[in-house]
């Protein structure tokens, strides 16, 4: 059998990275291997993906001789920004332009930049619908990425479009919570629109079906695990908790004002989803997600596995 072909996952102990590097680890008689770039190869995250057979190497987004030392020598590699961490799409494109030089420099013959729009191309900074955010940006941890694409055509590159984590429910607090009239609610700034949403290890999974397919390099690829209204999402809350859920369609600014860091970007993002919804979700093909990801969940699957670790009462 010949030797392995090396995926360096940029991220690998978050949620998208570890489910690529889960995903190569649980193909035993797959063409690749990981190797799993991390800022603390002493983590218990970290330790956790050695013991799947990961190769470990230490290496930060903001030091790119780190990057270069990590990619030398891969087939692949997985590109990823956490906006959450600094708060920074300046940031995020710079930590960008860094892996692409990373990846040319090692010559990688297959890079997937996870990536998501640049809102921009759709309301420019001069619509007043919402407000602009930190003078440049509509949707700050969307635009950085989307402003980032255009360096990616210097190696050769599947542009990767993700969308809402259900593990959101899960860390983040946003699961139903119940209101002033006793009543459980799912608070979601949706309307009466479609959310395209994903498990965060079936993520990883579309990505390693993306290294698969070497024909999807120069293109642009969008997934979810299913396209939910917030009305259907409360319902299913409902069903698998026993108990009644409705939905609350938040507005927008309502959203914008609740004062949690970065609620002004989540409610540019979800106003985003709302206003543009017939070309958002048109970009996450959930078909093409399945034939990536043949155990692709959808939503009411995903919440039935993960009910334990989400509270309802």
């Amino acid at each position: 059998m010949s030797e392995k072909l090396t995926i360096a996952v940029v991220g690998a102990t978050g949620a998208q990275g570890g489910g690529l590097v889960r995903a190569i680890a649980a193909d035993k008689s797959g063409r690749f291997k990981a190797r799993a770039l991390t800022r603390d190869p002493n983590s218990d995250k970290a330790k956790a993906l050695a013991d799947l057979g990961a190769e470990l190497v230490q290496a930060n987004v903001d030091d790119e001789e780190s990057l270069k030392r990590a990619f030398e020598g891969a087939h692949g590699a997985f590109c990823v920004t956490f906006f959450w961490d600094h708060f920074s799409a300046e940031k995020e494109v710079a930590e960008a332009a860094a892996m692409v030089r990373a990846a040319k420099h090692a010559n990688v013959k297959h890079v997937i930049w996870s990536t998501l729009e640049d809102t921009r191309d759709f309301v420019p900074l001069s619509d007043d619908r919402m407000p602009t955010l930190h003078g440049k940006y509509k949707v700050p941890h969307f635009d950085g990425k989307g402003e980032a694409n255009p360096l990616f055509a210097e190696v050769p590159t599947t542009l990767f479009n993700t969308c809402f984590y259900w593990e959101n429910f899960i860390y983040f607090g946003m699961g139903p919570k119940r209101g002033p009239d006793g009543v459980l609610a799912l608070n979601l700034p949706m309307g009466d629109k479609r959310l395209p949403g994903i498990g965060a290890g079936d993520i990883g999974k579309c990505a390693y079906g993306v290294f698969q397919r070497p024909e999807l390099i120069g293109k642009t690829v969008g997934i979810a695990g299913e396209h939910i209204s917030g009305a259907d999402m409360a319902r299913a809350f409902g069903d698998t908790y026993g108990k009644v859920v409705k939905y609350n369609a938040v507005p927008f600014d309502v959203y914008r004002s609740l004062g949690f860091p970065g609620a002004d970007d989540l409610g540019n993002m979800f106003q985003f989803k709302h206003d543009f919804n017939e070309q958002y979700v048109g970009a996450r093909d959930i078909g093409f997600a399945k034939k990536l990801n043949p155990e692709l969940q959808d939503f009411q699957t995903w919440l039935t596995a993960n009910k334990s670790k989400i509270t309802v009462e």
